[in-house]
């Protein structure tokens, strides 16, 4: 028996659970808020063009509208400036699109603290723990906040949401095993829409990262990332295994995607 061909069946048996870490996109799916006068992205819409009547008597289809960064999606690196000449979401190789998992479980945290900020030193207690982020690897931030990915108000908190801090977002752009960052929330970084100001780029001063410091530092290092996610309480510490699927939108920022993880069950 081959590797794939035992691979296969242990998904068929069930020894290998595949687990789908997408929101579901409709009308509803919540997007990144942005505060004028910054131009916000279209939301997600579908429009009937036949239903097995006069418009197609045989098939039914209809026409979606949506951006980039809606729902679930992975950022390239080309959507931030410090990685604007690097690649288009339809350049990203394959292989970095699939690999080990490493889950940073802080919902504890979150509960208390609903804009808690990953830091380098949460990334190093991981690996203090669990052994090195394995090369190849999707980092994910397990907060508990796709709980309220069915309510807008609560999602998009007008205070913000779980994101990370500038030594953490440099952390993760440093190390040559990461491939890419997820997240449950609607964005990478936690972003205030109750505040405009939070929206201004730094002084000239200041480090250039804090305006997104994941967007910034990790879209800057070919690194990529990876929102909205969900059932990421089924996932391991360590030991799943991800496939991260966005459309090829040719010289596309971000692509929508569906996304699995493989978890032998033991």
């Amino acid at each position: 028996m081959t590797a794939l061909s035992s691979f296969v069946k242990s998904i068929s048996t069930g020894a290998i659970e595949v687990v789908d870490l997408t929101t579901p996109l409709h009308a509803g799916t919540p997007t990144v808020p942005v505060p004028p006068p910054f131009a916000p992205t279209a939301g997600f819409s579908m429009n009937q063009v036949s239903n097995f009547d006069e418009n197609g008597p045989g098939w039914a289809w209809s026409d979606i509208t949506l951006g980039e960064h809606v729902g679930t999606h992975v950022d390239a690196p080309r959507h931030w400036i410090s990685g604007r000449d690097g690649l288009s979401v339809d350049e990203i190789p394959p292989a970095r699109l699939v690999g080990p998992v490493a889950v940073i479980d802080k919902t504890e945290e979150v509960l208390a603290n609903p804009t808690f900020l990953l830091e380098a030193k949460h990334f190093v207690e991981w690996e203090e723990k669990y052994g090195p982020i394995e090369p190849g690897s999707w980092v994910i931030f397990r907060s508990g906040w796709s709980a309220y990915g069915d309510d807008p108000q609560r999602f998009l908190n007008p205070n913000g949401w779980p994101g990370l801090s500038l030594d953490g977002a440099k952390w993760l752009a440093e190390n040559p095993a990461v491939s890419g960052y997820g997240v449950e929330a609607v964005g990478i970084d936690s972003v205030s829409s109750g505040d405009d100001s939070k929206l201004e780029l730094p002084d000239e001063d200041a480090d250039p990262g804090e305006f997104g410091p994941g967007h910034y530092y990790l879209l800057g290092s070919d690194k990529y990332g990876l929102t909205s996610l969900r059932n990421i309480d089924r996932l391991p510490a360590k030991g799943a295994t991800i496939v991260v699927a966005p459309l090829p939108i040719v010289g596309g920022t971000a692509g929508p995607a569906r996304v699995f993880a493989f978890v032998e069950q033991s």
